[in-house]
């Protein structure tokens, strides 16, 4: 096994995508994978299965779409770039604008296209509950999304076939359930123009414990308020790929600078950043907390920023040159 790799259970990876499919087949959304989140295009055949496509960031998660899994192809970008916007043109199904200016800058060109693509906008409900500042999309001055006082005319919108707000992460449906109320609140006199509205991410629909049937319900009832012409898009990233591998490394060197070091060839900076800006601490395999056990290490990468450190951690013997560890780096698995 090459190091660092990450490997991947099938089977749980399968297990994750039975409970999507469930929610799609309970509730009549669509749920697409978030290849921002999870983009191992190995498993795309699989994952095409069961899931109705991607949504992407950019033209090279759009392509990759495209290319590896198949299916729906959607794409957003807080802003489009004039040869980027030209190639999603062939390759998107659905493309949502982050703000009104953008929407007037490539309308004409978007209305002029020689395939189908439905146009939506990003819009901000200025409701979120996500507790680490880096991580909310309606924090004070966020770029992501058009606020409601910045629509002042309807005929703005002509042309836009669908909503999209993502202001969640990592949270359950319940959280969801108030977002809704709080878009419908904000937005809720142009819905019936609509097609379409998507849920954006940030939902841990596979996570043990999270309310699946209120999830179910939340969709259900929107629908049946709004009209059951309105397809409700959800675009999950990590819940695809949560709890279904290990990344492992290796122990390269071992080093004493007042603590000491095992510097090993998995970096937090290219390998896991959220362990930097969340900040988020990966298990590993028969370690502990500092100090819980007889051995503690500070663990360092071997890249070349001095701040690439994946955390200190106890394990009850001395580590050893040529070690593998095994580190899982979502909290939440599966026994």
């Amino acid at each position: 096994m090459p190091s660092p790799c990450h490997v991947l259970h099938r089977g749980l990876l399968e297990s994750n995508l039975r409970i999507l499919r469930s929610v799609m087949d309970r509730s009549g959304a669509r749920v697409l994978l978030a290849l921002k989140g999870f983009a191992q295009f190995s498993e795309a055949k699989l994952i095409s299965k069961y899931l109705v496509g991607t949504t992407a960031s950019g033209i090279h998660e759009a392509l990759l779409g495209r290319e590896e899994f198949g299916g729906e192809v959607h794409a957003y970008s807080p802003a489009f770039k004039d040869e980027e916007f030209a190639q999603l043109l062939r390759v998107a199904d659905h493309m949502s604008f982050n703000s009104l200016s953008q929407w007037k800058r490539y309308r004409a060109a978007a209305q002029a296209a020689k395939r189908k693509i439905s146009f939506g906008l990003r819009v901000n409900p200025e409701h979120a509950e996500v507790e680490v500042e880096l991580y909310n999309p309606c924090a004070s001055g966020s770029r992501l999304g058009t606020l409601r006082s910045e629509i002042t005319d309807v005929s703005d919108l002509d042309g836009l076939e669908g909503l999209h707000f993502h202001t969640m992460c990592q949270q359950g449906a319940d959280v969801l359930q108030r977002t809704v109320a709080a878009f419908e609140s904000k937005f809720g006199e142009f819905i019936p123009r609509l097609k379409w509205v998507n849920f954006g991410g940030g939902h841990h629909i596979t996570r043990p414990g999270y309310d699946l049937d209120l999830l179910v319900k939340v969709i259900t009832d929107f629908r049946a308020r709004w009209g059951q012409h309105i397809q409700v898009y959800l675009e999950p990233g990590e819940a695809i790929g949560i709890g279904t591998g290990v990344l492992v490394g290796t122990v390269l060197d071992l080093v004493h600078k007042g603590v000491d070091i095992a510097i090993i060839d998995v970096s937090a900076t290219c390998h896991m950043p959220d362990t930097l800006e969340m900040p988020y601490r990966a298990d590993i395999l028969d370690g502990d907390l500092p100090g819980k056990l007889a051995h503690t290490y500070r663990l360092g990468s071997v890249t070349c920023l001095a701040g690439d450190i994946i955390g200190d951690y106890s394990f009850a013997e001395p580590l050893k040159i040529g070690q593998r560890l095994v580190l899982w780096t979502c909290r939440t698995t599966r026994s």
